[in-house]
């Protein structure tokens, strides 16, 4: 089986791809994701957050704005909740693997790939991007952003021109949803063209 990790920074549309290429049945292990699962209600993940981070779950899980205040900022704390949060992920994402052993290709879908060195061990890294004022465009419409906030989460993501000169394959999203779709397809395509899919 060859893993493919598939990654973009903030508003480049990375989501959307991915959901096309759960369409197109490609096996895909979201992260992001498993983060919501293990931080929502009930996660395993709660009694430890609560215990390092005081004050910051209840019965709806993780409240991602008292965590993301305790955190941003202050590296030493990040650190902390990243000892917690990165075994677990890679503890379900070892348990994807497993799921899909018998896949001739399976893509890992993590936002900070390149920033931590995860594209090492990958057959081939898919990197999704758009211009730069459309991504402005969405980030800044999501609720609760600002400015300042989005030029500080840029800052901390590698650049998406280094992102494109690293990547193995590109996916642009600053067009039409059907040529985006159309870029997936060919793909994944590709990809099982390799992989005697």
């Amino acid at each position: 089986m060859k893993i493919y990790g598939l990654t973009g920074s903030i508003g480049m549309g990375k989501s959307a791809v991915a959901a096309m290429l759960r369409r197109e049945g490609v096996p895909l292990f979201d992260a992001d994701a498993e983060v919501h699962r293990l931080q929502g209600p009930g996660g395993a993940l709660l009694p430890a957050i609560e215990a390092r981070f005081p004050g910051t779950t209840g019965p709806r899980g993780v409240d991602r704005a008292k965590l993301g205040a305790a955190v941003f900022g202050h590296p030493q704390e990040l650190k902390a909740l990243e000892a917690i949060v990165h075994p677990a992920v890679q503890q379900g994402r070892r348990a994807f693997l497993q799921r899909n052993r018998s896949r001739r290709f399976v893509v890992l879908d993590i936002p900070l790939l390149f920033e931590r060195h995860g594209d090492r061990k990958l057959a081939g890294v898919i990197v999704v991007t758009a211009p730069a004022w459309k991504q402005r465009k969405r980030v800044l419409a999501r609720p609760g952003m600002t400015a300042a906030k989005f030029r500080r989460i840029v800052h901390l993501q590698t650049p998406d021109a280094e992102k494109r000169r690293r990547a193995d394959y590109i996916i642009h999203t600053g067009t039409t949803f059907a040529e985006t779709r159309f870029q997936v397809r060919r793909l994944v395509a590709c990809l099982g063209a390799k992989t005697g899919r």
